[in-house]
């Protein structure tokens, strides 16, 4: 049972099925991909661990979030989160807060001791509020 229930929301893993239905959730965040790009992506991750979580309401997928075990030489072992989007519709009522209580607990379950996530500027206020901070390493990249 999570927090959300009293809301009508429910929170899980999703079956793979269940991918294709995530997509116009995640499209709201990463424009760029058509269906056949998004559940290619999922596929290839999933074979690495990546798992999708979905947020319910009335049988309704509201909120997507891409979750992964990483290990690193710096971090060590630690939970990746990936694209966590609510629907436009849906934000402000506590589904966001909903699917990071679940990846955090889910975290402790597999004895992990850090959560890891890239977060757009215009959101890191909400993260910081649930006890998320800026990570001392700077992200670089080189396109290719």
């Amino acid at each position: 049972m999570n927090a959300l229930d009293d809301y009508g929301v429910s929170i899980r893993f999703l079956e793979p099925t269940e991918v294709p239905a995530a997509f116009p959730l995640v499209q709201q965040l990463r424009s760029h991909l058509d269906l056949a790009e998004f559940t290619a992506r999922v596929s290839r991750q999933e074979a690495i661990g990546y798992r999708l979580v979905g947020a319910f309401r009335d049988g309704v997928m509201v909120a997507v979030m891409g979750m992964r075990k990483v290990e690193t030489l710096a971090r060590g072992a630690h939970l990746h989160i990936d694209d966590l989007v609510v629907d436009e519709k849906e934000r402000g009522r506590g589904i966001g807060v909903g699917l990071l209580t679940f990846a955090e607990a889910h975290a402790r379950k597999e004895h992990l001791v850090a959560i890891f996530l890239d977060s757009r500027t215009e959101v890191i206020s909400f993260y910081e509020k649930r006890g998320y901070a800026a990570h001392s390493a700077l992200l670089m990249r080189k396109r290719l």
